[in-house]
């Protein structure tokens, strides 16, 4: 088997080796998000006897999963082509990608996400996403393509068994030991993987440890104030154990006051939970402490929740903050506002990843010139915001009300449909109900009356006829 040409080889090896130094922080952020971080991690000096009391409040998993759930993609437009627009959609519901959560996950958790565009055995395209632990890619720093990618393969002990390089030419496919397999011509003259960052920036600053990547996950604000509240909230285990209940003294005890009905010693548990309340000694004196107040410890939480809130964008109710009002339709997108624009901002990135991603599988399918009109192509996608649906049905109702001076509505009905928030499948579907039921009206009312079967000019009316005349002619009695 041949082996990597010497450059190609080197620029590999360096990306691998990228990807073994960065494992480490990959697998703090998956602590976190699992809430599995370490005590170290928690600055704590704990004796083993009591990590029971260790408490890790889970915040990382809440702004995260909160994020993903509102990324929510219905669709692709490019231009006025319908007819691509709708095979690319289907393309992408083909794979999966509609339902493929986890690429958004990795895109909020590790600030990255990676969609590479293949050929199976068979020839037909196929889209699938790849964990950022695994895959890599270098950009020209001129024009920022992709000019080469790089991943491993692990298996289910994370043991590296294949290697994948992509350049602009080919496709190379190699063994763990960096022997090459197989190689595949690329007819596009593209690097089929696209990334995605999240707050992406010009250049990372320098103070960063290496390696530098792009890409911010989203509970970096939220990681130090959620050891800050585990700590809270692990002092306040210990306290409520040690302190919160009253202790009792005794002044003036004998060691026979301490014993049972046959002179056996007690154990301390039995003498703590009162089993001694009668003293031999009249001199003894008992009393007992206040116990302490564990209200500073709930008071640091909520501070801790508010930072989160804050720092994050998310509402304090998603920290355990329940709110006193009855919030309106209006409080709530006004306390969402920030979450919702940095939504949207993530979308404009995932948006932009999921564009060109159809352009490489189209390009693949029908060739480079038919996806050179993606040009023009749009990602389309639900509302971030909470839902107000009656407050959006007003506002689009209103709109589409108005008419021009030639008595046009002064908004499309299928765009007042997609500011409704329904997606392309949708408003499809509705077009086609419509244009049946216009139909079926129109047939209906176009149809001829056709008189009862029983009342038509035929023989019955004839017959009926010669009855009623033969009784006429009957003489009267």
């Amino acid at each position: 088997m041949a082996f990597l040409s010497g450059r190609l080889y080197g620029t590999a090896q360096s990306m691998d080796l990228i990807l073994e130094t960065s494992q480490s922080r990959y697998d703090t952020l998956n602590r976190y998000y699992d809430g599995a971080q370490h005590l170290k991690q928690l600055g704590l000096a704990i004796p083993p006897e009591l990590k029971r009391f260790t408490v890790i409040v889970n915040w990382p998993r809440v702004v995260a999963d909160s994020r993903v759930d509102r990324l929510d993609m219905k669709g692709f437009r490019v231009g006025d082509d319908e007819r691509l627009a709708e095979a690319a959609w289907q393309l992408w519901q083909r794979f999966g990608m509609v339902e493929d959560q986890s690429s958004y996950l990795d895109f909020e958790l590790f600030g990255r996400s990676f969609k590479v565009v293949s050929k199976d055995d068979d020839g037909d395209v196929e889209i699938r996403s790849v964990s950022p632990e695994d895959i890599i890619t270098l950009r020209s720093p001129v024009t920022g393509d992709v000019y080469i990618a790089y991943q491993r393969i692990r298996d289910e002990y994370d043991m590296t068994v294949r290697r994948i390089v992509w350049t602009r030419k080919r496709t190379i496919y190699m063994d763990a030991a960096w022997r090459v397999e197989n190689e595949v011509a690329n007819d596009i003259g593209i690097v089929p993987v696209v990334p995605a960052f999240r707050n992406w920036r010009t250049r990372e600053p320098a103070y960063m440890p290496w390696p530098r990547l792009q890409g911010v996950s989203c509970i970096s604000d939220v990681i130090d104030l959620t050891d800050s509240c585990a700590r809270d909230l692990t002092n306040a285990q210990l306290a409520q154990e040690t302190h919160a209940v009253p202790q009792r003294g005794v002044l003036g005890a004998t060691k026979g006051d301490f014993v049972d009905e046959n002179g056996t010693p007690l154990p301390a548990w039995e003498a703590y939970f009162g089993r001694v309340w009668a003293l031999r000694n009249a001199n003894a004196k008992t009393f007992e402490f206040s116990s302490a107040q564990m209200t500073n410890f709930t008071a640091m939480v909520d501070m801790y929740a508010r930072l989160c809130s804050g720092s994050s964008g998310l509402p304090p109710n998603y920290f355990g903050l329940a709110a006193d009002d009855a919030a309106s339709a209006d409080a709530i997108r006004s306390r969402e506002a920030k979450l919702v624009k940095s939504i949207e901002r993530d979308q404009r990135a995932l948006g932009a990843q999921a564009k060109e991603t159809a352009r490489i599988a189209i390009a693949m399918m029908m060739g480079v010139e038919t996806a050179k009109r993606f040009d023009q192509c749009e990602a389309l996608w639900h509302d971030p915001g909470t839902p107000t649906v009656a407050q959006r049905a007003d506002a689009v109702t209103k709109l589409y009300s108005v008419q021009d001076p030639a008595g046009r509505p002064l908004l499309p009905r299928e765009m007042a449909w997609e500011e409704l928030g329904w997606s392309p499948d949708k408003i499809k579907r509705a077009t086609s109900l419509l244009r049946r039921e216009e139909e079926e009206s129109l047939a209906a009312y176009l149809k001829p009356e056709v008189p009862d079967a029983g009342n038509d000019g035929g023989s019955g009316d004839a017959t009926s006829g010669g009855d009623a005349g033969a009784a006429s002619a009957k003489p009267q009695q």
